[in-house]
Parts: structure tokens; sequence; C-alpha cells
């Protein structure tokens, strides 16, 4: 049986991507480095929120029993922990204080992983109306019969 997730959680969930993900953002515009190095960040954060929900996913439709090709879940996850050991890279060859690599460190873990509980919380979401929907249709032919 599928619930919906509670309106807190939901909340909770975008919070966290929104803090993470501004936060980054607000670092890398006020950073002082060069606008390639920004763009360089910036991708990362960009292509690790794409990879961590795509991962979710297959795992997810693994698990519910939608085929995944192993390719697609082997890029899944190769692509996430690409982006996660990129951004160690860079943060490790940065000419950055020891507490803004752990900054950016912090919230690009935050937005990767409220990314997934977002996406989580839409499939779940959209689960739970779907068999809302089954089940009010079921009791409208049971009426009728």
């Amino acid at each position: 049986m599928n619930q919906k997730p509670s309106n807190a959680f939901i909340g909770a969930s975008w919070l966290a991507l929104l803090a993470g993900a501004v936060s980054y953002n607000i670092g890398l515009w006020n950073a002082d480095m060069m606008l390639n190095e920004k763009g360089y960040y910036f991708a990362v954060l960009m292509y690790g929120l794409f990879s961590a929900v795509s991962l979710q996913k297959a795992v997810r439709d693994e698990l519910e029993g939608i085929p995944v090709t192993s390719i697609y879940y082997g890029i899944s996850w190769f692509s996430t922990i690409l982006t996660i050991l990129l951004l160690v890279i860079g943060l490790w060859n940065a000419d950055l204080m020891r507490s803004e690599k752990g900054f950016y460190g912090m919230s690009f873990t935050l937005s990767l992983f409220a990314a997934v509980a977002v996406q989580k919380n839409i499939r779940d979401s959209s689960s739970a109306k779907k068999q809302n929907s089954l089940r009010e249709e079921k009791t409208e032919f049971n009426e009728v019969v």
C-alpha cells in the first residue's frame, strides 16, 4: 500500500533542496575565483542533482519490479559517484580555506540528499493519487453493480 508522504516531510525536503542549492550558488557567486572555476562547480552541482535523482529512480524502479537495463543502472551509479569525486578532487586542489571547502561539501551533500527526497515524495504522491483513483473507480463500479 502506497501512502502519500506527509506535508511536513514534503516541505522539509523542498526546503532542504532550496537551502542546499541556493547556499551553494550564493557561495559561488561571492567566491573569489575565476569564472571558469565557478562554472566547474556549478556544472558539478547540476550534474550531481540529475544523477542522484536518476539513481533514485533506477533503484526504486528495480525494487518495484519495473524493468531497468543494467547499463542505465550502472551509469546512474557511476554518474553519482563521479559527481562526488569531481567535487572532492576540485575542492582538494582549490585555493580555498578549509571552512569554504567544508561549506561547499556540505551544501552539495545536502542538495543531493534533498533532491532524492523530493523525487521520492513526488513519486510517492503520484502513486498514492493513482491508487486512490483506482479505489474510487472500484467503489463506483461496485455501487453501480
